[in-house]
Order: structure tokens, then C-alpha cells, then sequence
């Protein structure tokens, strides 16, 4: 019975762990990121790199999510969606959660300087250090734009992975992260409406917070049209085609769709709907770039 109970026990400690790594949101950076490697070659991305590259990022990202779990620890405790995180329910201690997320930052470095480059070392430190301190220790707490200027940290993975195979930086690059960087806020303020009272409660000055719902939900209704704007830039500069195009427009229009939805309908399930969406967006949306990119040498093969 002991040895079974210490076995749960390690169980249950490894799973707080790796909670603190926020690993549905690392998995989606490391997508993107991946997708930015593929985007800067016309081949295939050597494996090296591929398998480093998404390492050394994925580790940086979960570093940044541990930070961030241990400064939210006091609004985390507050708030309904996050009051059962490791930290909040005594799981993990805060200088044990720091040890962690050094050691994540640290191994992400030495991966990326020494078997990537160190043009990509570099932009993922600055990254980890604009998400991990700069957003959650000073704009979160600052503005009710923090997730605006916060966003750049967040758009940087395509980035990332071009530069891992480039070893430059390349505006095409940089056509993605003002993609993700639109996209940002109308995806985080969706979700912000419905919580709120959290916010509130937490003393976050989250836009409906301090600026109420209306002014939220118009926002989000600009900021989805800039981004739709932004998403047309990739076929604009001949670096993606027709089929990218198709798709874009598709997704764009069904963003589109929800964000004057929500200017009508009041509903807060609405706009965690609208919240869904705009994560199945992004995904989708890069989808079509990789599809794109690589259907030439997919109907060259087949002729």
C-alpha cells in the first residue's frame, strides 16, 4: 500500500509539472513554429534542425508558462478557471516552480545555440523574457492593453523556426508574426469576457474590466478585420498562392462572422465560442500555408 500511494503521489507531482508547462499552449507554439521552418525552404527541413529546433522552442515556452505560473499564483488563487493549478493548491512550491522554469530556459538555450543557432538562441530569449516577465510580471498588471503590446512575445514562434533554418531573419518571416499579432487580441479578449468578474475580482485590468463589454466586443470586431487584412499579405507578396488564399478567406469570413455576431448577441457563450473559433483559426490558417507551400512539389511529383 505504501509503495503504491508513493507511486500516485509521483504520478500526480510529474502531472503538476507538466501543467506548469501549459502544454496545450506550448503545443500550438511549437506548431506554428514548425510551420515557419517548413515556409523557409523549399525542401524538406533538415531533421537536425526540425527535431532541435522544436525541442529548444517547446522547452523556452514552457519555461515562460512556469514564470508565469509563479507570478499569477496570487490571481490564480482568485480566480474560478485557474484556482486549481499546482501552485494555488500548495502542489508545487514557488522556488521549486522557479527552479523549474530555470532549468527549462537554460536546457532551451544550450539546444538552440548548439545544435540550431544562435540568431534563433537569441530571439527566444528575448521572447521568453518579453512573455515571462515583461507581459505577466509588469503589462498584465499595467494596462488594458497588455495583450496587445504582450502579443509580440506570442507571435514570435513562426519566426523562431524560420530563423532555425534560415539563420536570418526574412519578412515573409515576419508576414506571420503580424498574423498571430492580430490575431491575438480578439482570440484573448473573447475569452476575457467571460471571465470578467475574475479579472475583476483579481484586480486585472483586463478591457471589459475597464472598459466594458460593449467596447470589448467592438474591438474584437476591429482587430478581426485587421487581422483578415493581415492574413491576405502572404498571397499580396507572391509568398503563398491561390490555395492559402481560398483558405484564408474562408477562415476569415467565418471570424468575421462571429465577431458581428457578438455586436448583436449579448451572450457570453457566444463569446467563448468566438474564443474556440479563433484557436481552430490559427491552426487552420497555417494549415493551408503548409498545403500551399508545399503543392507544387506535390503536383510536380504526381505529373
Amino acid at each position: 500500500m505504501t509503495n503504491s500511494a508513493a507511486s500516485l503521489s509521483s504520478a500526480a507531482r510529474w502531472r503538476d509539472y507538466l501543467a506548469l508547462c501549459k502544454p496545450k499552449i506550448v503545443a500550438t507554439i511549437v506548431f506554428t513554429a514548425v510551420v515557419g521552418m517548413f515556409l523557409a525552404t523549399p525542401g524538406m527541413v533538415p531533421w537536425d534542425i526540425l527535431l532541435f529546433g522544436s525541442l529548444g522552442i517547446g522547452l523556452a515556452a514552457s519555461s515562460a508558462a512556469a514564470v508565469n505560473h509563479v507570478v499569477d499564483r496570487r490571481i490564480d488563487s482568485i480566480m474560478s478557471r485557474t484556482r486549481h493549478r499546482p501552485l494555488p493548491r500548495g502542489q508545487i512550491a514557488p522556488g521549486a516552480a522557479v527552479l523549474f522554469a530555470f532549468l527549462l530556459g537554460a536546457a532551451s538555450m544550450l539546444v538552440l545555440t548548439y545544435r540550431v543557432n544562435l540568431l534563433t538562441a537569441l530571439l527566444t530569449l528575448v521572447s521568453l523574457i518579453g512573455y515571462g516577465f515583461v507581459y505577466s510580471m509588469f503589462l498584465k498588471r499595467a494596462t488594458p492593453q497588455n495583450i496587445v503590446i504582450g502579443g509580440a512575445a506570442g507571435a514570435a514562434p513562426p519566426v523562431l523556426g524560420w530563423t532555425a533554418v534560415a539563420n536570418q531573419l526574412d519578412p515573409n518571416a515576419l508576414l506571420l508574426f503580424l498574423i498571430i499579432f492580430a490575431w491575438t487580441p480578439p482570440h484573448f479578449w473573447a475569452l476575457a469576457i467571460c471571465r470578467r468578474t475574475d479579472y475583476a475580482n483579481a484586480g486585472i485590468p483586463m478591457l471589459p474590466v475597464t472598459h466594458g463589454v460593449e467596447f470589448t466586443r467592438r474591438h474584437i470586431l476591429l482587430y478581426t478585420v485587421i487581422l483578415v487584412v493581415m492574413s491576405v499579405l502572404p498571397f499580396t507578396t507572391y509568398m503563398s498562392g491561390p490555395v492559402y488564399l481560398a483558405g484564408a478567406l474562408a477562415l476569415g469570413v467565418g471570424f468575421l462572422w462571429y465577431a458581428i455576431r457578438m455586436q448583436r448577441e449579448h451572450d457570453d457563450a457566444l463569446a467563448l465560442r468566438t474564443f474556440s473559433y479563433s484557436i481552430f483559426y490559427l491552426v487552420a490558417l497555417f494549415m493551408f500555408l503548409l498545403a500551399d507551400h508545399y503543392m507544387p512539389l506535390l503536383l510536380r511529383t504526381i505529373s
